[in-house]
């Protein structure tokens, strides 16, 4: 109570609730059907607040938000659904009340309730605004110079107006084209987007971010991030079976690591590198596709019959946040074991 009672004496300009958006629109959903908009928040005063009530406009409406004191700094979400019990537009407003402060922050969704709404969420899982996306990583795997692979995205529009979508930020090693180029409301498209493999310098793993904007215009945001990866190898296939025989040979004591953290925040683990071949054997990459992990070799060249460890630490907070499966790339002169890919299982 004494808490509570501190924060509520504090003056208004010491509070600052700041709201990455005040107005959502859900786009469609089907009559009954429930939907929800997720406005983020963050606490960007000088000290701690409360939020005390978040009062909606009418009983359609239901409203969730931390009851507890929300630190300096910190995020958080209000989370507003409606029932959808009415057919045709909606457009409704809910008034969030913090302790230390005279105006409320006021928040709005809107979008429409049809009758002949289908639910694409099955075929377009990943919900980008009022577009519905099959994925939001492209991984180009075991790319040889020159080649121009293609992968593709598939978009739905699920809001009420027509969509121009388009993807923003692109490296100079990717091209895209869209199909149609405009999407009516309830419509889909594929994007279809190229690597161009001679455009990328060094063997191994090539990361970027992408951005599907809707229309011409629209702003890059985390919501509408796209993951590239290409994973570029060298060519071994003019090889001839004589000179495969002299060939480094690479044997790794297990492919995949388990990790079980047990409380604790950081968990090591090794896996022995040897070369069973004639001649040295050369890991000329080695790189992680996530962050979440720290990583040591001992050699980078193996001479016939040498061996060395690699070294594996992993730290459960920043693999919580990790996108993609935690693993560890190796690029070598083996030609059967160009690459190596270490699968990293943590719990």
């Amino acid at each position: 109570m004494m808490l509570l009672l501190m924060l509520a004496m504090l003056p208004a300009s010491a509070q600052k609730l700041i709201a990455e958006k005040t107005v959502i629109d859900v786009g469609k959903t089907g009559f009954q059907q429930p939907v929800t908009a997720v406005f983020e928040f963050q606490n960007k005063g000088v000290s701690r607040l409360k939020i005390e009530s978040v009062q909606p406009d009418c009983n359609c409406t239901s409203i969730e938000y931390p009851k507890t004191v929300i630190r300096k700094g910190e995020k958080f979400q209000v989370k507003m659904t409606y029932d959808a019990k009415m057919l045709g537009h909606f457009d409704k407003q809910a008034a969030v009340v913090t302790s230390g402060t005279k105006a409320p922050v006021y928040i709005r969704m809107k979008g429409i309730v049809s009758a002949d709404y289908q639910d694409f969420s099955g075929d377009y899982p990943i919900e980008m605004g009022n577009m519905r996306v099959d994925k939001n990583e492209l991984e180009f795997d075991n790319v040889n110079k020159g080649e121009q692979p293609i992968e593709q995205i598939h978009v739905y529009n699920n809001g009420t107006s027509v969509m121009r979508p388009y993807l923003m930020h692109l490296p100079s090693w990717l091209s895209a084209t869209v199909a149609p180029e405009e999407i009516r409301p309830g419509r889909a498209a594929t994007i279809s987007v190229t690597l161009n493999s001679q455009k990328i310098g060094d063997y191994g793993l090539t990361q970027s971010s992408i951005y599907l904007a809707p229309n011409p215009g629209d702003k890059a945001t985390k919501e509408n991030l796209i993951g590239v990866s290409a994973i570029l190898l060298p060519a071994f296939q003019k090889m001839s079976a004589q000179q495969k025989q002299y060939a480094p040979k690479m044997y790794l004591s297990s492919e995949q690591v388990n990790i079980v953290f047990d409380g604790k925040t950081k968990r090591k683990a090794e896996i022995q590198i040897s070369n069973l071949g004639r001649t040295p054997l050369k890991i000329s990459s080695l790189q992680m596709f996530t962050s979440g992990l720290e990583i040591s070799l001992g050699k980078r060249t193996l001479q016939a019959g040498e061996s060395t460890k690699l070294k594996i630490t992993a730290e459960r907070d920043e693999l919580k946040k990790a996108r993609t499966k935690p693993r560890i790339l190796m690029i070598t002169n083996d030609p059967d074991k160009s690459k190596v890919i270490i699968t990293i299982n943590a719990k």
